[in-house]
């Protein structure tokens, strides 16, 4: 009898959880236009750590509203029994699994293909501190004992989770994941976010790139600004990302409130991805 190993995958910025027999590449093709199915964007993968046939990470506290563990021992144990995908969880999923779960990352095209992200390195742990809303960039920079950047400059970023927000910022990317995860009233658990490449115009008129830097000029304290909200990994191509082709520090970032970690993009993309829609 032949025995399935199934992966957990986590899909960003949906938020679903779904075991599967297919495969990372089987899963993308399985939710590809061109197998019939649904799934007509672009999305991240991340492959989560299993043990002993379940998730081998214990899930982050939800209030008890469910069980996001038997949940997911239930979907894998459907796929033990023959099924080829099962949903373990249908929502908000980013925000329950810890990124320290987190195997591997993996940029999918519409088209089902997918390319693989480099290992996380650790850019920034976090030494604490308050955080207010008074706070301008270098004071967040001495609050999480990190080197200010030699010049200011307004930085775009798009947000993939927990929700879908285009930034502008005075913040370089380990303060901006610090100020995203411990301001007040709109704190994040954790954030997934890529630094872009000048000022996409297919995502926000020019007007709006130009009234978010006259705020931030104008105001010491304002630290971001929000630009654009919804579909921005649909809309983005991912050459536009800060890193595509080693051009620069970037690629994906991942943070909490401890950390901050970024998957590269690898040396050489797949021929087939980088063609692909």
């Amino acid at each position: 009898m032949t025995t399935i190993s199934p992966n957990l995958v986590l899909t960003i910025p949906h938020g679903s959880l779904t075991a599967t027999s297919l495969g990372l590449a089987g899963l993308a093709w399985h939710l590809s236009p061109g197998s019939g199915k649904h799934f007509h964007g672009r999305t991240i993968f991340v492959d989560l750590a299993m043990k002993d046939g379940g998730p081998g990470f214990d899930f982050l506290d939800e209030g008890g509203w469910r069980d996001a563990a038997a949940d997911t021992v239930l979907s894998l144990q459907g796929v033990n029994d023959g099924k080829k995908t099962k949903t373990a969880l249908s929502n908000n999923a980013f925000s329950a699994v810890p990124l320290s779960a987190y195997k591997a990352c993996y940029l999918v095209k519409t088209e089902g293909h997918l390319a693989p992200l480099d290992p996380a390195v650790e850019c920034c742990r976090f030494t604490g501190g308050p955080c207010g809303d008074g706070m301008s960039p270098s004071d967040v920079a001495k609050a999480i004992g990190h080197d200010e950047p030699a010049k200011r400059v307004p930085r775009l970023y798009a947000v993939f989770a927990p929700i879908e927000i285009l930034v502008l910022s005075s913040l370089a990317p380990a303060e901006y994941a610090w100020y995203a995860t411990h301001r007040r009233g709109k704190v994040f658990r954790q954030v997934a976010f890529a630094e872009l490449k000048g000022d996409p115009a297919n995502l926000a008129a020019a007007s709006r790139y130009e009234e978010a830097r006259a705020e931030l000029t104008a105001n010491p304290t304002k630290k971001t600004k929000t630009v654009a909200v919804e579909n921005l990994l649909n809309r983005l191509h991912f050459r536009e990302w800060v890193g595509y082709g080693r051009e620069g520090e970037g690629g994906l970032y991942l943070g909490d409130h401890d950390h901050l970690q970024l998957h590269r993009f690898p040396a050489e993309l797949p021929t087939r991805w980088e063609n692909a829609h």
